[in-house]
């Protein structure tokens, strides 16, 4: 599996060097694919069970609704879980119906400058532009014809809108002063924040300043921020469900789907996939980016931390420097080998030296709450300038190496920004850039405290001893394992103490171990029904017949339906599989 996604990265940085090439390689991959299986007719996934399952569905039209609007279709990643996510709550007693986009968005999350190099093509006005001519044929029809092989209930974007708020889009966005686009609200809802995050998604930069087609992309993504927030409202008062469910929670359509079921009092739950293999990460209420960062201490604690649990999750936090047991990572050969590195960068490794950590810029816009620093950016450059004035200390810069390895690469990396601001950088600061093969593991083992901005990597850094400050809204914040800072003054006073003369105590290092264990155990919720795909795909679904998909038949759904049908929490008891 792991040589396989080697290769299909070696392929793809080639196809990435050529982008119109890669346009043309991709649509026709996206074209087979939608007629020749990977949207499946499920029913011979039901093995024996047809019938059954019949009589499910049948049952279910008298239930209450679960809203699980998908919206993108083409998303694999999104309707393979919420197909099966769909199954599970029809089994339990509910009327799962799913809403999927029909075309009518002008701009969505599917889109963005790898499908779309000539940018002011998509931005264009009228049909010449957008999505339709080449995503939206290949996105609605074949999910469509999924959900309809199991009977499930299947509404549309366009069943919940009218031309008067087509006429109301077209108003706000092409009326909208560009200063004025990411305040703009409607009915109390936030459209210009998630049209800024979706047009910065777009173009996979933190600003759209120097973007030629900036303004018109934005305008573009108003205009599907207020047809989004519409088909929402429509398919809420229409169905008057119990809940929803759907992916991410960010972006257009997710984030304002998110917005109008929170302003409506809608019980609302939002997923993602996890690292570990097999694994979804649920959340009540927001997106889980925002909900672990004030997750209470009381929901994992308290839990009878034993030798075997510990032992599980340092096995699991070592599998994590090769990506073993994932089906998210960001390193493909990782290169444990410091001497290299020092002989490279002339960083004294036996000097003390402290591991700054980046995001990619444009992610961390979005999903992270700002709190000692306006930005990731922001950060960045300060904490450089800081660093000058410390010559008794060496910084070590790791930038995050899914700027070129994510699926949608950084068009504004953060060195380059860094350049900008210091054209000269100080003499004991040094950079292992994002193609650089050093894993980030090995280059942070023997660092005096490693600095934060979001990235997840704070977890595991503290559980193996490494002091960790926090200047972001990472997970790792308001937990006991890490050094928080609240504001720019209280960072530099932290700064100030470097280097630490003491590591973590040991009862800091066994708290860190511990909430790593319920981070990556307890809240990345095993589905069996889900496994790793042997092509480009995340993963895919894979059962037969409906064992696995009952109440009973496996744990982590029955967490999962659980919290959205009844609100109870997304933590899977991974520590009684030791008992």
């Amino acid at each position: 599996m792991k040589a396989l996604q080697s290769a299909k990265a070696a392929f793809n940085r080639m196809l990435g060097r050529h982008p119109k090439l890669e346009v043309k390689v991709r649509l026709a991959q996206r074209r087979y694919y939608a007629s020749h299986g990977h949207f499946p007719d499920l029913t011979p996934m039901l093995g024996g069970d047809r019938d059954e399952w019949r009589r499910t569905v049948e049952a279910s039209r008298d239930k209450p609704v679960v809203l699980i609007p998908t919206s993108i279709g083409s998303m694999h990643g999104a309707i393979y879980l919420e197909t099966v996510l769909a199954m599970g709550l029809a089994l339990r007693g509910m009327r799962p119906v799913v809403m999927l986009c029909d075309g009518v968005l002008p701009a969505c999350q599917e889109c963005s400058y790898k499908w779309f190099p000539d940018m002011a093509k998509f931005a264009a006005v009228g049909p010449a532009g957008g999505p339709q001519r080449r995503l939206c044929d290949t996105c609605h029809a074949p999910a469509s014809r999924m959900l309809a092989s199991l009977g499930i209930e299947v509404v549309r974007y366009s069943d919940f809108l009218t031309p008067e708020d087509h006429q109301l889009a077209e108003q706000i966005a092409s009326g909208a002063a560009p200063a004025d686009v990411a305040q703009l609200k409607l009915d109390g809802l936030a459209i210009g924040e998630h049209a800024l995050a979706g047009a910065l998604r777009f173009f996979a930069r933190a600003t759209l300043d120097g973007e030629p087609a900036g303004q018109a992309v934005l305008r573009r993504y108003l205009r599907a921020s207020v047809l989004a927030a519409r088909a929402m409202q429509g398919a809420i008062d229409k169905l008057q469900p119990k809940s929803s469910v759907f992916n991410h929670g960010i972006y257009v359509p997710q984030g304002l789907l998110g917005e109008v079921a929170r302003q409506r009092g809608l019980p609302l739950s939002n997923w993602n996939p996890a690292y570990r293999s097999g694994c979804f990460v649920f959340s009540h209420g927001d997106t889980y980016h925002h909900t672990l960062l004030d997750e209470p201490t009381s929901t994992w604690e308290n839990i009878d931390f034993t030798p075997p649990l510990r032992d599980r999750t340092m096995n699991y936090l070592h599998s994590r420097r090769y990506g073993r047991n994932d089906w998210i990572w960001f390193h493909e050969k990782p290169n444990f080998d410091l001497a290299p590195v020092s002989r490279e960068l002339g960083i004294d490794f036996d000097k003390p030296y402290v591991g700054l950590l980046t995001n990619v810029a444009w992610d961390a816009q979005l999903h992270y709450r700002e709190n000692a620093f306006a930005n990731m950016m922001d950060w960045l450059i300060k904490s450089v300038r800081y660093f000058a004035g410390r010559a008794d200390l060496q910084l070590l810069i790791r930038i995050h190496p899914a700027e070129r390895t994510a699926g949608l690469p950084s068009r504004q990396r953060a060195l380059d920004e860094l350049r900008k601001a210091m054209p000269e950088l100080p003499d004991n600061v040094f950079i292992l850039g994002p193609e650089h093969t050093a894993s980030t593991y090995a280059v942070m083992s023997k660092a005096n405290a490693a600095i934060i901005y979001g990235t997840k990597t704070g977890v595991e850094l503290a559980a193996v001893g490494t002091p960790v400050i926090v200047a972001g809204e990472a997970w790792s914040r308001n937990k006991g394992i890490t050094i928080d800072a609240h504001s720019e003054r209280e960072y530099y006073e932290i700064l100030d103490r470097l280097p630490f003369q003491a590591g973590m105590s040991d009862e800091q290092i066994e708290r860190a171990r511990q909430y790593a264990f319920h981070f990556f155990f307890r809240r990345m919720i095993p589905v069996k029904a889900m496994t790793p795909a042997p092509d480009w795909r995340p993963y895919v679904m894979g059962f037969n017949g409906l064992d696995v998909l009952r109440p009973g038949g496996c744990g982590g759904l029955d967490v999962i339906c659980r919290g959205v049908i009844d609100g109870e929490p997304y933590v899977y008891p991974a520590e009684c599989e030791e008992k």
